[in-house]
């Protein structure tokens, strides 16, 4: 099956330096998804130049097609071993995860990378091999649900040294942290975003080295298909609920004529929650079997805002959890119904209530901006 990949990244700079020495790409592609963190030697402006050079090499070559060896073989050229400290100028890990969850671990003297399954830690395979002079750490995965990988730099395994711990944070401290700390429902982003704050705290507020976290985690796809508005042509009516029905994943209601169609289809009552409502946003409705009954124009005009704004969408209104399920999902299908609606015709109802079609243009183009997958169709 294909598998969703939720990326974090997270990074820490040195005490007193206004630029990380080490830096982070992620390159998606159709095929895969690439990370590729590297560590500049030393810190501030130079390491920084020094890592985004290797990053930027690594993912360029791999996302139009270039060979493991040939990447190597650039950067062994463009990043020459230190004569005096005999250290790489930049070490790094590259990652590449299929959709379907086969993946490739490359490690250049940064510290190994951690991989579990929910709070169970597993140990890499790796082998060692030789390219362009460089000495490079391999590891093949069949990534399932439920699996992660963190890569780090050698910023976090020092974290505390001489303070809280005479030899750092350390690998086994790290790891059993991981493992205690993975949740299902935490993001990648807000994992790695945990991992650096913690390492901070450690360092007591005055990092010692720049240190950078990247977090995989492979689940599967929220999938999320909203029904918005009745067909055009009455006949189509039960296609479309049965559509609707057959869908994977969560079940969106848009519009108070076409919850009424799908209660009749279906032969259920439709209810209303009057705790939704609010003095803006009518209130939402329950069908058994739907996750979520909205009215239409109004509530899709507040949702498209909420997404536009980026903000808190913990409130009970059918807005702000139309929102919170479209931002939460990876792939989103519209079917949408082409019906006139002769309730948004009358005299003094804003021009963008009238124009249904345009709210959605509007929020499909916002989602697929965002980075969702989306699809649509029209009765």
């Amino acid at each position: 099956m294909e598998y969703c990949v939720d990326i974090g990244l997270a990074q820490l700079n040195k005490e007193g330096e206004e630029l990380c020495g080490d830096s982070v790409e992620v390159v998606s592609t159709a095929s895969d998804h690439i990370v590729v963190v590297a560590d500049g030697l030393g810190s501030g402006v130079k390491a920084n130049i020094l890592s985004r050079l290797t990053i930027k090499t690594a993912g360029t070559m791999l996302k139009m097609g270039g060979r493991i060896d040939d990447v190597m073989e650039t950067l062994a050229h463009t990043l020459p071993i230190c004569k005096v400290r005999k250290l790489a100028y930049s070490t790094f890990t590259i990652l590449q995860v299929k959709r379907d969850g086969q993946a490739y671990l490359l490690e250049y003297e940064n510290p190994p990378s951690f991989w579990g399954n929910r709070h169970n830690l597993h140990s890499l395979h790796t082998t060692e091999r030789v390219i362009g002079d460089k000495t490079i750490r391999e590891s093949y995965l069949s990534l399932q649900e439920n699996d992660w990988l963190v890569i780090i730099t050698d910023g976090v395994l020092y974290a505390g040294t001489g303070k809280t711990w005479n030899m750092g944070w350390g690998r086994d401290r790290v790891g059993e942290y991981l493992a205690r700390s993975y949740a299902p429902d935490k993001s990648a982003a807000q994992w790695s975003a945990e991992i650096v704050r913690l390492c901070n705290n450690i360092y007591g507020g005055k990092p010692g080295d720049d240190a950078s976290v990247a977090v995989v985690k492979v689940r599967r796809p929220r999938l999320v298909t909203v029904l918005i508005g009745p067909p055009r042509n009455k006949a189509d009516d039960a296609l479309v609920v049965d559509k609707l029905m057959r869908a994977d994943g969560i079940k969106i209601v848009c519009g108070g004529t076409t919850g009424n169609m799908v209660g009749r289809v279906l032969g259920r009552n439709v209810r209303v929650d009057l705790s939704s409502r609010t003095e803006r946003i009518p209130p939402v409705g329950i069908i058994p079997g739907i996750d979520l009954v909205t009215e239409g124009a109004i509530t899709l005009v507040d949702a498209l805002e909420h997404l536009k704004e980026q903000g808190e969408l913990a409130g009970r209104d059918g807005a702000s959890r139309l929102a919170a399920a479209l931002l939460a999902a990876d792939s989103v299908h519209f079917i949408v119904g082409m019906a006139a609606n002769q309730a948004q015709h009358g005299e003094g109802m804003p021009s963008i209530y009238i124009y249904k079609q345009y709210i959605i243009r509007d929020l499909i183009r916002l989602l697929k901006e965002s980075g969702k997958h989306v699809t649509e169709e029209y009765y």
